[in-house]
């Protein structure tokens, strides 16, 4: 699962690709939910978080229920790479790959001759520059004050969900995404504030103007507010420092260099990406959805875009995504 949701976000896929036959198993990611293992209030202890660190994660748990290997890892949003990386590293376990919503782009080359120039660091001067002074969400969410600005926002914590899931879905209509020309600045901020922010604002702030009507509320079948509760009760909880833990490693360049052990490396058993025509995801790594499906993946079996979905796309369109899912595994 992704950032912010729980194991709970598989709910309406598990059974029908149980019923096909399949036993299926859906876990809260290290940092979430009822997960231990990492020391939250540590800016030092990242390593657990590491993208390799998930993968034996995941490893752990197909050891822990007694199997060898599993007919498919699925992930989504942030997700999507750990499900990547596992079948990137341990293809003889993993013997297919679902990726949703976050496109894989490949793994890192090795750099030769002088060290490249530092392109997050450009990139937060260059959005910080704009006319209308912005920054990348992934940059906010490593810092500190990330989780005190959800956790306590201003609204509540349960009408902050229910804006941030809203802003992010089908539901809202200013979600028409585009591959974008580039990587710069000035392309990058046509993508809605969830992603690349105003400069001053946290990101409740940000998903407070588009706060659904009760009315919107009220017709929202794919999220009622029963089934929202489970988010907004648990991260109360647990706070969302752990779920941020991976946005502080994934700025930290050590964590990166790793990967570069798999350079040249592909995904090499049968894959398929599944996302919403309203998901912004798709693109907002410029080339990543192009490359996935032109060299980074060897035996793809499909890039589909489901109609009526946003970025939530198993909890959106739960039987699209189910007959995908069981079909790709059956064949």
């Amino acid at each position: 699962h992704g950032y912010p949701e729980l194991a709970y976000s598989w709910r309406k896929v598990m059974l029908p690709i149980a019923a096909a036959g399949y036993h299926v198993v859906a876990p809260d990611v290290r940092g979430y939910g009822r997960t231990t293992g990492g020391d939250t209030r540590d800016d030092t202890e990242l390593y657990s978080y590491s993208t390799l660190n998930l993968v034996r994660d995941v490893l752990g748990l197909v050891t822990a229920l007694g199997e060898k290997s599993v007919a498919g890892v699925f992930g989504h949003d942030a997700g999507s790479p750990i499900a990547a990386w596992c079948a990137v590293s341990r293809p003889d376990v993993f013997r297919s790959v679902a990726m949703m919503s976050a496109p894989f782009g490949g793994t890192p080359s090795i750099p030769v001759g002088a060290p490249p120039a530092a392109p997050r660091a450009n990139l937060d001067q260059q959005l910080a520059a704009l006319p209308r002074p912005r920054k990348y969400y992934q940059a906010y969410y490593s810092t500190r004050e990330a989780n005190d600005n959800m956790l306590h926002a201003p609204q509540g914590l349960h009408a902050f969900f229910r804006a941030y899931y809203h802003y992010k879905s089908a539901d809202w209509p200013g979600n028409k995404p585009h591959p974008l020309k580039n990587a710069s600045a000035e392309e990058m901020a046509q993508m809605p504030a969830y992603y690349v922010m105003d400069l001053d604002k946290g990101m409740a702030e940000t998903v407070a103007p588009v706060m659904p009507t009760a009315a919107e509320i009220a017709a929202c079948k794919w999220l009622t507010d029963e089934e929202l509760s489970v988010y907004s009760s648990e991260y109360g909880r647990t706070g969302f420092q752990g779920g941020l833990q991976s946005y502080r490693r994934g700025r930290d360049p050590k964590y990166g260099a790793e990967l570069q052990t798999f350079a040249g490396r592909t995904i090499d058993v049968p894959s398929i990406f599944i996302a919403g025509t309203s998901d912004w995801g798709v693109y907002q790594t410029y080339g990543a959805f192009e490359r996935m499906q032109s060299s980074a993946c060897t035996k793809m079996r499909g890039a589909h875009l489901i109609d009526g979905a946003g970025h939530w796309v198993m909890q959106e369109q739960p039987a699209e995504v189910s007959r995908l899912l069981t079909g790709f595994l059956r064949g």
